[in-house]
């Protein structure tokens, strides 16, 4: 037993690193996601989380389309996923980036469904969108689909883009545009 002894000092100092590596992990930032993907021929952007309004401006209430708007100069960049319409209130003080594309064209949703949740950006401030009296911490999810239409059609890059207003949980907006599936390579039997 005595070739024990040996390790017990490192495991020691190893069990106290992991505890203190486990006490100052901060917990998950998840916030709103909308995954923005090719599927056939039509793009599909697909949201879901919570959000904390803690820091945020409320602005006015007022009515929200689906759609989405990769850039803009005097309007703002923009999307919102959800139903077609629908009732929202918007808050003001989100930063982050000020587009996703190169696209200045608004491009309404063809179909949409759930709650409708949006950012925008611009030059005069960013404001982020929930549905009318929605209260911090509640589940949320919806979707919007833009059919027949395809990355270079809607103006989107490819990326990762995050929206903040605090260092709380769920204070945050992420857009995910998933690149395209790369065309195949034929096989030989295909030549």
């Amino acid at each position: 037993m005595k070739s024990l002894d040996f390790f017990k000092p490192t495991l020691a100092t190893t069990l106290a690193i992991v505890l203190a590596w486990l006490v100052s992990a901060r917990p998950a930032q998840a916030g709103y996601t909308v995954t923005l993907q090719q599927v056939g021929t039509d793009v599909v952007a697909n949201g879901s989380g919570t959000i904390n309004l803690s820091g945020l401006t409320f602005v006015q209430s007022g009515t929200l389309n689906a759609g989405l708007r990769a850039y803009g100069v005097a309007l703002s960049a923009v999307i919102n996923t959800g139903p077609i319409s629908s009732n929202v209130d918007s808050y003001s003080s989100p930063t982050g980036p000020t587009s996703f594309g190169f696209g200045s064209i608004f491009w309404p949703a063809s179909s949409g469904s759930g709650y409708m949740v949006g950012i925008g950006t611009s030059i005069f401030g960013n404001a982020l969108s929930v549905p009318r009296g929605y209260v911090s911490g509640t589940a949320l999810s919806g979707m919007a689909t833009y059919t027949g239409k395809n990355f270079a059609t809607l103006g989107v890059r490819p990326g990762t883009y995050v929206w903040t207003w605090g260092i709380g949980r769920n204070q945050n907006f992420t857009l995910q545009i998933l690149p395209g599936n790369p065309t195949p390579t034929p096989t030989p039997a295909e030549w």
